[in-house]
């Protein structure tokens, strides 16, 4: 039986069912147990615990995912990093897999793949413009929720280093990354920025469009050999509905140069918009298929009241239909398998001569990327340090494994002289450091300032003691003169002078009237001091008890905290906004019931308005009607303009539209430091009386 199953984590993240193993971690379906809601727990296999390298690649993962807000990206709810146990605790997604979805459809039909590609882009770009390169995306790290939405997962790869490539063309199976999706520039083992990304989401766009992958062979080492040079089968010869737009999109993602491609996940974001406003559109792209007469070329842009293209391409009709009818010959066919295994020689030859970092030029030379590799397994090794004059320096570094280089100058790529001097800066690993002595009894206060003054991250945690003096120390986890990562977090246990006590149960209150759930409560022996009451927006009647944390799962100890969910009778109000049709990013500004909404307008930042035909805002005042008025400018340009005022009703939800202006890019100041100077006069008269209190019942 699964050791995990069945068993809480940190006594909150109850284990119910594992639903994915994949080559770093498992992931269970679980249940958090104080904010009540079903989670997705990500725990690294215990045999990477002590691999600084996974746990370097696991710790990435958190930290990438912590700081990307993304409504097509899975968001991450908390992090353990102990020393027996990593886990990453992400919202649940109720969905399949892409890559699940397409082996129950095979192709789909090419509006679908668009919707599809569409939200990916967007998680993408979210994702570059905070410097995350995911570097994996493949239709098994995509979640398909029931209603079409997707959402991007699993950022665990922070870089592709080339000990990491061997282990990808030697065994496919367990591949950090799949060969199939990688772009030429990964196969090849060079440095990867946000274009990787956009050659992966041309191959998976090619997927859904065809139903089989552009590059396939019975070895890792062939498929990545067809992806540095090989050119895919044009998508309409394999699926005739395929139109010739979205083709020269998928084909335009997928170019083997990077230089070529879309320089942006924005930029093919703006092309299939293009095409979904005009499916017959043609874009000025040229694509070479081979060396023969026989090619796919298109210089043609759209015209208006050109007659709609019919699904017939250019191809040559003749040689297709003689092809259809001749046999292949012997001498054919050995000419053939002859060919392959040349380009495959010489494919190997080229990854190999790329992998010693030699430019070819003989007085200079581009600097190898030696960050992210073992100076002694994979640099020394394989003599990669021959033509440069090294210096090391040693430091503690928490990212990187030790023995590994984190830093180098000059940087990758700058051009030096052959034999020119690089340093290296090589981990020592995570600085490690004894936890303080302390003694049962000690001040606690200023224990804390000591381990405040020596950098250690610190936890105060009271426990009841009949024994040792309230605010003193009972205990230390991890123990004192434990050796820990400098930095580390350190629990102090604090006396709350009062004597043990037992657990007791917690009674069933959801549903019931807020003073009814008080009530119960006390009489079943908590202390009133310690509940405090949420107010939650919802379908539930006012004052009703939606949630409780903890729940009543298990006994708890009467001084426990705890927090009750009340329903205020009123439910979220939806905004849609219809966003102005320009390919200029703008900033949103909300005002709800005349105040600024500060959470709002953070979240609105920076966004592509034709990216969206319309944009639907969450609202969560708890009050029967209120307006909220949208103001708008250029990014980070100028002030704001109003754009549009609604009505909301608390009562059910919905808003109405009450005026609508139009966007004018080149808005003068003066108008817009008026209708500013107006939002903050509503600011000033609005009142909020409405708002049920949110502070401690007692």
């Amino acid at each position: 039986m699964d050791k995990y199953l069945g068993k809480r984590l940190d006594g909150r993240y109850e284990m119910r069912e594992l639903i994915g193993v994949g080559g770093m971690a498992y992931v269970y379906k679980a249940y958090d147990s104080v904010d009540d809601r079903t989670v997705a727990v990500k725990i690294l296999r215990d045999e990477f615990l002590t691999n600084e390298e996974f746990t370097r690649r696991f710790r990435n993962e958190s930290k990438a995912i912590a700081i990307l807000n993304h409504p097509n990206i899975v968001k991450v709810l908390d992090v353990g990093f102990g020393q027996h146990l990593q886990y990453i605790v992400m919202e649940y997604i109720d969905g399949i897999t892409l890559k699940e979805y397409l082996d129950q459809r095979r192709d789909i039909r090419w509006k679908e793949a668009v919707h599809f590609t569409v939200q990916i882009l967007r998680a993408l770009q979210h994702a570059h413009d905070k410097g995350i390169v995911h570097r994996d995306i493949k239709p098994q790290n995509i979640m398909l929720l029931s209603d079409g939405t997707i959402k991007v997962t699993d950022f665990g790869i922070a870089r592709l280093s080339r000990s990491e490539l061997r282990a990808t063309m030697d065994d496919g199976e367990k591949a950090i990354g799949s060969v199939h999706y990688i772009s030429p520039e990964q196969a090849r083992g060079e440095i990867t920025d946000e274009k990787a990304d956009i050659y992966s989401v041309g191959v998976v766009l090619y997927e859904m469009l065809t139903g089989r992958l552009p590059f396939d062979a019975d070895n890792a080492v062939s498929v990545a050999i067809m992806q540095m040079q090989s050119e895919p089968t044009l998508p309409h010869l394999v699926n005739e509905d395929v139109p010739e737009g979205l083709e020269q999109i998928t084909l335009k993602a997928m170019q083997k140069s990077a230089d070529k491609r879309y320089q942006s996940a924005a930029e093919m974001l703006s092309d299939i918009d293009e095409f979904k406003r005009n499916p017959s559109i043609k874009f000025a792209y040229t694509y070479f298929v081979d060396e023969t007469p026989t090619r796919y070329v298109d210089a043609i842009t759209r015209v208006r009241g050109e007659e709609e293209p019919s699904k017939k391409r250019r191809v040559d009709k003749e040689e297709k239909k003689d092809g259809e009818k001749k046999k292949i010959s012997t001498v054919a066919i050995l000419a053939a398998v002859a060919a392959t295994i040349v380009v495959a020689v010489v494919g190997v030859i080229l990854v190999v001569f790329n992998f010693l970092g030699n430019s070819g030029a003989k007085d200079e030379m581009s600097v190898y990327n030696f960050v992210g590799k073992h100076y002694v397994d994979e640099v020394q090794k394989y003599e990669l340090i021959g033509n440069y004059d090294i210096a090391i320096e040693e430091a503690y570094n928490g990212d990187y494994g030790e023995g590994y280089v984190f830093k180098q100058e000059p940087v990758a790529g700058t051009k030096i002289k052959v034999g020119g001097k690089v340093t290296l800066y090589i981990s020592k690993g995570s600085k490690k450091v004894k936890v303080p002595m302390m003694t049962p009894g000690e001040n606690a206060e200023k224990f804390q300032q000591r381990l405040d003054t020596e950098g250690f991250q610190v936890q105060i945690t009271e426990e009841s003691s009949d024994k040792i003096q309230e605010g003193t120390l009972i205990r230390l986890e991890p123990e004192s003169g434990t050796l820990v990562e400098a930095g580390s977090l350190i629990t102090m246990f604090v006396s709350s002078g009062k004597p043990d006590a037992e657990p007791i149960d917690m009674p069933k209150i959801v549903g019931l009237d807020k003073n009814a759930a008080i009530e119960k409560l006390v009489i079943a022996g908590f202390d009133q001091t310690k509940i405090t009451v949420e107010w939650v927006n919802g379908d539930a009647a006012k004052n009703a008890v939606v949630g409780v944390s903890p729940d009543d799962s298990q006994k708890q100890y009467p001084d426990v905290n705890i927090k009750l969910s009340v329903s205020t009778g009123f439910r979220d109000g939806s905004i849609s906004i219809a966003m102005p049709g320009i390919d200029k990013a703008v900033d949103l500004q909300f005002y709800v019931d005349g105040k600024l909404d500060a959470a709002l307008t953070g979240e609105y930042k920076n966004i592509m308005p034709n990216h969206y035909s319309t944009l639907t805002v969450t609202t969560t005042l708890a009050k029967e009607s209120y307006p909220v008025t949208v103001m708008i400018r250029l990014a980070d340009k100028g002030d704001f303009v109003k754009y549009a005022e609604y009505q909301v009703n608390g009562n059910n939800g919905t808003s109405v539209l009450l005026q609508q202006m139009p966007f004018n890019v080149e808005t003068d100041t003066s108008a817009s430091s008026t209708t500013s100077s107006t939002s903050s006069t509503q600011t000033t008269t609005s009142t909020n009386s409405d708002t049920p209190n949110e502070g401690a019942e007692q």
